[in-house]
């Protein structure tokens, strides 16, 4: 018994001593912690890495079993195979992209051994040829071809010169936009009357012969006549003058006949069956050929003086009869003679001078006034009017005695409405003054001996 609690007390003096040596190491241990947390709290905290790549590889199979995936072969840099594993193991491009490639297989069979670039590690500037580099001159688009056409076609009807036209053409690669050029024309001469038409004409038989070819000119008008019916809405004539500009053609042997022979009866639109119809016409008549010539008629200057001033004599006895301005400016309108209208007043003053009546004299004074109003006869057209009858006074008196009372009356009414200025005025010739009486005699008549 003595000997068992002797062993018991020893294991508890153990047990205290072991505690009490437990303890100083965890106070130690603590001590060393709170160091090493010191040292760490300092240090930058970085995150590991996930090995994504690694835990992919594992799948689960039918039983539930862990099973290793077959892990794709890694890739170089200027591999030419697909990189994410799924492609049929055929290079890219063809064999023919990423770096260090030397281009599709087969592609040596075409090479010469020359290289004419000088960037090129091949080059050789004494075994290479030298070489021409040709220029291109582009076609020109719709739009820069209406954007030239606009202002040429305004300034050749107004100086009438054909060549000057096409030098304004020279510049341009038509090439298939030549048929637009002849369907701008026309589609531009609609607009205007029949003068303008016949520049036209003549024109369109300059650049044949030059710039266009028949069949540029067939092209041309098939376009204009598929056109026809957005151009009947501003235009309602245009099917009789496109009629009048393909017999014209014909006419100057521009365009074949067999042209509106053959298509007059082809065509589904009414407006186009009108105008092959109305050349068909124009062409199968008695000397048709011939007339064709002035088929837009004489206009402008290209008249005779005689003939102008026969239709300004009747445009003015016209109006003394009816009184209609409108119808009298319409018809000096349409001579398109604005350089020859001091005609016009030099006749109108002659006229009132005849007519030795107030109601001429007023009503021409309403005529000259309305024309004066709207700018259609200009002022210096006016002053060279009544200065060309100041010069002939001398012929008119002897038709009409009283002619410069009369002047000197209807030149003060003009002078009220505002149509001449006062040096006009100031210059209307006065008749000299016969003396029948001696003056110094009181007024008596002298007896004749």
């Amino acid at each position: 018994m003595s000997a068992e609690m002797e062993v018991v007390a020893d294991s508890v003096q153990d047990g205290e001593s072991n505690m009490v040596n437990g303890t100083e190491e965890s106070a130690e241990a603590a001590d060393s912690i709170a160091e090493l947390s010191g040292d760490l709290s300092s240090r930058p905290i970085r995150k590991a890495k996930r090995n994504l790549s690694k835990q992919g590889n594992h799948e689960l199979g039918p039983e539930g079993a862990a099973v290793q995936t077959k892990k794709a072969l890694p890739l170089s840099k200027n591999s030419r195979k697909s990189r994410d594993g799924r492609g049929r193991g055929l290079p890219k491009k063809g064999g023919a992209g990423g770096k260090g490639v030397w281009g599709k297989p087969g592609e040596e069979v075409g090479e010469d051994g020359h290289c004419k670039d000088s960037h090129d590690p091949n080059y050789d500037s004494a075994s290479e040829e030298e070489y021409l580099i040709e220029e291109i001159d582009p076609e020109v688009t719709e739009e820069e071809l209406q954007k030239v056409l606009e202002p040429a076609v305004l300034e050749y009807y107004e100086n009438n010169s054909p060549q000057e036209f096409i030098s304004s053409l020279s510049d341009l690669n038509l090439g298939q936009k030549k048929p637009k050029l002849v369907e701008f024309l026309i589609s531009k001469a609609i607009d205007h009357k029949a003068a303008q038409c016949e520049m036209t004409s003549v024109l369109l038989s300059e650049l044949y012969s030059q710039v266009l070819h028949h069949d540029d000119i067939m092209a041309g008008f098939t376009e204009i006549l598929g056109k026809l019916s957005d151009l009947v809405i501003d235009a309602p004539h245009a099917p009789e003058v496109v009629g009048k500009f393909m017999a014209r053609a014909v006419a100057d042997d521009c365009l074949p006949p067999k042209y509106i022979q053959g298509d007059s009866s082809k065509s589904d639109c009414e407006n186009t069956r009108e105008a092959l119809s109305k050349a068909d016409i124009l062409l199968t008549q008695k000397h048709g050929i011939v007339r064709l010539d002035n088929i837009w008629g004489t206009g402008g200057g290209i008249r005779p003086v005689k003939y102008l001033i026969k239709q300004m004599v009747m445009l003015l006895k016209e109006y003394l009869s009816s009184g209609d301005i409108a119808e009298a400016t319409r018809c000096l309108r349409d001579l398109e003679v604005p350089h020859f209208h001091h005609e016009l007043v030099y006749e109108a003053v002659n006229m009132v001078m005849e007519k030795s009546t107030d109601r001429a004299s007023d009503m021409m004074v309403k005529l000259l006034k309305s024309l004066d109003s709207s700018v259609i006869v200009t002022p210096d057209q006016f002053n060279q009017g009544f200065r060309r009858i100041f010069d002939n006074m001398a012929d008119i008196c002897l038709d009409v005695p009283n002619a410069y009372t009369l002047l000197d009356k209807f030149a003060t009414l003009c002078h009220r409405e505002g149509i001449i200025n006062t040096a006009i005025l100031n210059d209307v010739p006065q008749r000299g003054r016969k003396r029948f009486v001696s003056e110094g005699d009181g007024g008596q008549v002298k007896e004749s001996s």
